[in-house]
């Protein structure tokens, strides 16, 4: 934890020397808080009209040193805005993979059922495609061709604390293991996270994860597995005059239950800005 100590002290540092001198500036309003940056779990707020992010995440646990980083690009597809477009490039290795490269790719698309990054309470579904893209033989894909479904529910407690909620479930129909031997496999997924608003462009969060997943390990046979993790982390932002907003972000993920002795580090960074502006 040495480390995320430093980079909390390190970020509030940067952030207190960036802010102006009351006494000799004029004062400016205040920006809105970060939302839509939380690390292992999603929230419910999709993009603004013309407003497109670009998000990069990557995690490394030991002892198994297993490794994954991704690329995830979003965006709005109507003014409202309702619907969300996005696909989710990921690349592994380590742990229970015998090479690396790049994995299952996912095409998602978002509704906003309820609620915006404005409202108390915003409830937004998400269905993804899943292509399969990584190579089965060596554990970086499932093999064949997917589906996943996601709820979020996002729900302001108070000024300072926000709080983010997950269900889901991923359904594989023709999974395969290295040896070629197939069978279907489903998984599910929860997921909660506090966050706690420091300043509107500080945030400490504490995400709580389980995933359950399947894997072949005979003609129409499959073995279950659980992980769960444990995920504090800070998150900080940068607001650009010319609407650029970029958010990095550290945690420190713990396994517990079916992780136990897991520990890691994670690094976060987005990058959000307009590229277009509204007709009037």
């Amino acid at each position: 934890m040495r480390f995320l100590c430093l980079a909390l002290i390190a970020c509030s540092l940067t952030l207190a020397a960036q802010e102006p001198d009351s006494s000799s500036a004029p004062k400016k309003e205040e920006p809105a808080p970060i939302q839509d940056n939380s690390f292992l779990v999603e929230e419910a707020y999709n993009q603004e009209f013309g407003v497109v992010q670009h998000i990069q995440t990557f995690q490394r646990l030991w002892p198994g040193r297993a490794w994954a980083y991704s690329f995830t690009q979003e965006w709005p597809v109507d003014i409202a805005p309702r619907n969300q477009l996005s696909y989710t490039i990921p690349f592994a290795g380590g742990g229970g993979a015998t090479g690396r490269g790049v994995g299952d790719v996912l095409l998602n698309y978002r509704y906003q059922v309820a609620g915006n990054g404005e409202a108390r309470i915003a409830f937004a579904p998400r269905v993804s495609l899943i292509l399969p893209t990584g190579d089965s033989r060596k554990g970086l894909g499932a093999g064949g061709a997917g589906f996943q479904a996601n709820l979020a529910l996002s729900a302001v407690v108070n000024k300072w604390l926000v709080t983010h909620w997950n269900a889901g479930a991923t359904i594989t129909g023709a999974a395969k293991d290295a040896a070629g031997n197939k069978s279907a496999t489903y998984g599910y997924n929860f997921g909660q996270s506090f966050v706690w608003l420091a300043t509107p462009r500080v945030n400490f969060l504490l995400e709580t994860v389980f995933n359950s997943s399947e894997a072949v390990i005979a003609p129409g046979q499959t073995q279950r597995s659980n992980s769960a993790l444990l995920n504090p982390g800070v998150r900080w932002a940068y607001n650009f005059s010319n609407g650029l907003q970029i958010v990095p972000g550290i945690a420190a993920p713990i396994g517990f239950g079916g992780s136990a002795g897991e520990r890691g580090v994670f690094f976060y960074l987005s990058f959000e800005h307009p590229y277009r502006k509204l007709k009037k």
